[in-house]
Order: structure tokens, then C-alpha cells, then sequence
């Protein structure tokens, strides 16, 4: 097995980068009458070539396939002067999971993170995902913050 590398998505990238996208969506139950338009991956996709836009997304190689996604932004915020980076979304594939390939998306957050001046790094995950809060555990503090949201409809 050869090292995982970290590097910045390219345009190059879409097809596998997809198979990705839908693997998480699929994860997160976003299939079938719950699945994401195509349209909102379309335009997720252009956002991380949109110098307008703070989205940014990683992907992790090995063996000269990408194995796992991170996409994460940037915001301000009332509570530091620095801007937040929110990883949005992390995933590996199935078949590379507890290998190293999250530990090291998230450690390339982190340090774009700090290229960029964040001074924290945040996330969040379903409940029932035990594996991956193992894994977070290890690589941050829980916040002790509880999400909530709420659709908006029109």
C-alpha cells in the first residue's frame, strides 16, 4: 500500500471526484426522492474554482486514485477576529477507511487553515457515525455544542 497524498482538487478531477461526491450523499441517505439535484453538484463543484467564492475542496490520492474528499470554508464570525474553517464535508471511500486517509484530510485542513490565518477548525458529524467520531477524537476537542437546523420553505 503506498502513501496517501493530499492535494488540491482539480478540473481534471471531476469524474472521480463524483464518484466520491456520491458515495458521501449516499452515506448521508441523500439518494432517490432525498437526493441532492444535480444542479447543487454542479454548482459545488464550481465553487472551488471560483476565486469569489471561500469553498475549497482537497482530495486524497493513492495508488493514482483519489480515495477520499474534504471540502471546507470560510467565514467571519462574532466570537474571534480571525476567520472560521468549517470542514463541510469529509469522506473516504468504504473499501480505505481506518487506513489514514480522513486523519490525513483533515490534517491538510488544518494546515490550510492556518496558511490562511483561521485560527480554528470545525465540524460536525451525524450522531450515529461512531467510526469517524473515533477518529475525531483523536485529532480535536469536542465542542460540546449541539447543532440544530431548520428548512426554510418558501
Amino acid at each position: 500500500m503506498s502513501k496517501v497524498v493530499v492535494r488540491a482538487v482539480t478540473k481534471e478531477d471531476f469524474a472521480n471526484w463524483s464518484v466520491l461526491w456520491e458515495g458521501y450523499n449516499q452515506f448521508y441517505e441523500r439518494t432517490g426522492p432525498n437526493a441532492l439535484p444535480e444542479a447543487v453538484t454542479l454548482r459545488t463543484w464550481d465553487r472551488f474554482f471560483d476565486g469569489y467564492e471561500p469553498v475549497y475542496a482537497l482530495v486524497a490520492e493513492q495508488d493514482g486514485q483519489l480515495v477520499g474528499l474534504a471540502h471546507y470554508l470560510y467565514h467571519r464570525t462574532t466570537s474571534r477576529i480571525e476567520a472560521s474553517c468549517y470542514l463541510n464535508d469529509l469522506f473516504t471511500s468504504s473499501d480505505k477507511r481506518g487506513q489514514g486517509v480522513g486523519r490525513a484530510l483533515i490534517e491538510a485542513v488544518y494546515e490550510q487553515a492556518k496558511l490562511a490565518g483561521s485560527t480554528v477548525v470545525y465540524w460536525g458529524t451525524h450522531e450515529t457515525n461512531e467510526t469517524a467520531q473515533k477518529l475525531y477524537r483523536q485529532v480535536a476537542d469536542r465542542s460540546g455544542f449541539i447543532l440544530y437546523k431548520k428548512i426554510l420553505t418558501s
